[in-house]
């Protein structure tokens, strides 16, 4: 056997134990055991903690309603904004030109908290409270889906009050079926109530009416005519088989129930 393999064999002294190396290896292990122990808290410590712990009961709490009035306000936000953003629309449809208006919309509440809505084609500001209208139409809205649709040449849309006077071929038109035309007509937006004294021709499920004047109360479900000077009804219609004009010598007023 050559030198070089005894060389290589184990010997004695490579299992012999390292009394300083076993030492520095065990220090270490109980340096790093020190470290892992837990530190005693001090009383700062814990006063400090006792304040995060409370801070954090009603902070909690507070955010959970938070969240929670916001889910429930929401809806109304989204309402809003709607209603602003439907509002931008109208306003970029109008045009404001030498103090006139175009495609103004006026929309209000009756004694009966019922919206109506008023449009017109050109309107102008004359005062705080009157506003001049050209072609006006004011849609009224009443209980059990019923509506009335009112429109004339022209208009006098009394904000504070909520009148509105029309004048120059005022037509009324009903989703009953009754038609009305006149030269004037006189409109109580609050109370729902329409009239007028210059000449009315009135067509509608009672037959063919010329009178000198009526009174339309919406709420009540009152039309009331008054100076007829001409009656055709469609029960005479029907018997007589042609529309046949006869006078009513009564001086009383004609009522009609809508």
């Amino acid at each position: 056997m050559s030198t070089d393999d005894s060389d290589q064999r184990p010997q004695r002294s490579d299992f012999e134990r390292n009394t300083a190396r076993l030492v520095a290896l065990r220090e270490a292990m109980r340096a790093q055991g020190d470290r892992r122990n837990r530190q005693v808290p001090t009383a700062a410590d814990m006063a400090r903690r006792r304040s995060l712990l409370g801070a954090a009961k009603w902070a909690l709490p507070s955010l959970a309603l938070l969240l929670l009035g916001s889910i429930a306000v929401w809806p109304e936000i989204a309402r809003l904004m709607n209603e602003n953003r439907a509002a931008i629309r109208e306003m970029s449809r109008m045009k404001v030109e030498s103090g006139n208006m175009e495609g103004a919309t006026y929309r209000g509440l009756d004694a009966h908290d019922r919206p109506y809505m008023i449009t017109s084609r050109v309107t102008q500001q004359n005062g705080p409270d009157r506003i001049d209208m050209t072609d006006p139409v004011a849609d009224i809205f009443l209980g059990g889906n019923s509506w009335a649709d009112v429109r004339a040449d022209h208009g006098v849309y009394m904000q504070r009050e909520q009148t509105l006077n029309l004048t120059g071929h005022v037509v009324l038109y009903r989703d009953d079926g009754t038609l009305m035309n006149g030269p004037t007509a006189d409109i109580d937006l609050k109370r729902s109530v329409i009239a007028s004294n210059d000449g009315v021709h009135a067509e509608g499920p009672f037959g063919v009416l010329d009178a000198q004047g009526y009174f339309l109360d919406q709420h009540a479900g009152l039309l009331q005519f008054t100076g007829p000077e001409r009656v055709i009804r469609n029960d005479d219609q029907d018997a007589m088989g042609t529309p046949n004009a006869r006078p009513d010598a009564s001086p009383t007023d004609k009522r009609a129930t809508p």
